[in-house]
């Protein structure tokens, strides 16, 4: 039996967020067909037991570089391709947001991997990525692979604008877990319910959603913990939060049914969305989809969902409105479960590895 390392970011548990569920899930499901084992990029690996390295995040090529070097391994990546320019160039505060305006993309994504390193929130495994920069390591990184595995075809198409990139690829889609995620059309929803479930950070832009919703008839419950480097946007939310809003902090998967269950809308309007994943857990369990018009969505959401301008709150507040007065997508709901399962993702993700 083949036996595969999913190697991914050190801080994949410490700091949850979307890609946590899609390395746990595919492992899961992965384990199923072959052995599939989760290994931190900082952990020590005895690459001799493993036929193939898949890794997660190309914008964090530093922790894939030191590991391809070392095995000499093949390797697949999940791309998972984040663009936070227009936040850190436009929104970001402080003397970061300062810095941040003056470089492109890949000088920010520089800048952040080597602070974290300076300040002990990350480990930087690759010496080699401080002399390269960002973009020669990312291009490295796809030059190198065998496959690339996105989660859309958008997603690949900006891979090809950022680094001209022209590496074989499948189409992995991001899920949801059907058997946990079941909506039960006999409990009445609330109708001015609305969530928002999400790591609290300035990307996922929860102080314009705030705004919006404030002092309305909409009771809005923001669902996740503050990133560790974002303690000062979460006090700013709190500060900024009127009494119809609350918060509670990260809850695993599980705990989520019960909310999801009972919300009438689920809102994420980011700066920058891949996929939006508690959007499509969100939206099989019977909410009502607000979600941005900023990165891949479109491809995953289509009609089906009411798409917003982040940068307007003014705009948020209609989104969430119209949305909460559509009917349940119950289309939708088989769509997703049809299209965008874990065991779907899982088999595509077998075929891939079989072309290597």
């Amino acid at each position: 039996m083949h036996t595969i390392a999913l190697i991914v970011r050190s801080t994949l548990f410490t700091v949850p967020g979307g890609d946590t569920v899609q390395v746990q899930q595919t492992a899961a499901h992965l384990n199923k067909y072959l052995t599939a084992e989760v290994k931190l990029s900082g952990d020590d690996i005895d690459y001799s037991h493993y036929d193939l390295l898949h890794f997660f995040n190309i914008t964090r090529p530093a922790d894939i570089l030191y590991h391809v070097k070392k095995s000499g391994k093949p390797y697949v990546v999940s791309t998972i391709l984040i663009n936070y320019s227009e936040y850190d160039k436009l929104h970001r505060k402080g003397l970061s947001g300062i810095v941040f305006s003056m470089f492109s993309h890949n000088g920010i994504e520089y800048l952040k991997t080597v602070s974290r390193w300076l300040l002990g929130k990350d480990k930087l495994v690759s010496k080699a990525y401080l002399l390269k920069g960002h973009k020669k390591s990312v291009l490295e990184v796809l030059k190198n692979a065998r496959l690339l595995l996105p989660n859309s075809y958008s997603e690949y198409r900006r891979l090809q604008q950022l680094y001209n990139c022209n590496t074989p690829f499948v189409v992995v889609r991001n899920a949801v877990d059907t058997s946990l995620f079941s909506f039960n059309p006999q409990e009445e929803k609330e109708a001015d319910l609305v969530l928002c479930v999400a790591r609290i950070e300035g990307i996922k832009n929860q102080l314009n959603l705030i705004r919006a919703l404030n002092h309305t008839k909409f009771r809005l419950v923001l669902i996740g913990a503050a990133s560790p480097n974002q303690q000062a946007y979460y006090n700013a939310c709190k500060k900024a939060a009127a009494e119809n809003i609350s918060f509670i902090h990260h809850l695993p998967q599980q705990e989520l049914v019960k909310y999801y269950q009972k919300a009438k809308v689920h809102v994420l309007p980011s700066w920058f969305e891949t996929t939006g994943l508690s959007s499509l857990e969100a939206a099989v369990m019977g909410c009502n989809i607000v979600i941005t018009d900023r990165g891949d969505t479109e491809e995953y959401f289509g009609d089906d969902a009411v798409y917003c301008d982040p940068s307007s709150p003014e705009n948020i507040f209609a989104a969430v409105e119209k949305a909460s007065l559509l009917r349940l997508n119950e289309s939708f709901q088989k769509k997703i479960s049809a299209l965008y399962s874990w065991e779907q993702a899982t088999i595509v993700t077998m075929e891939a590895y079989e072309r290597i």
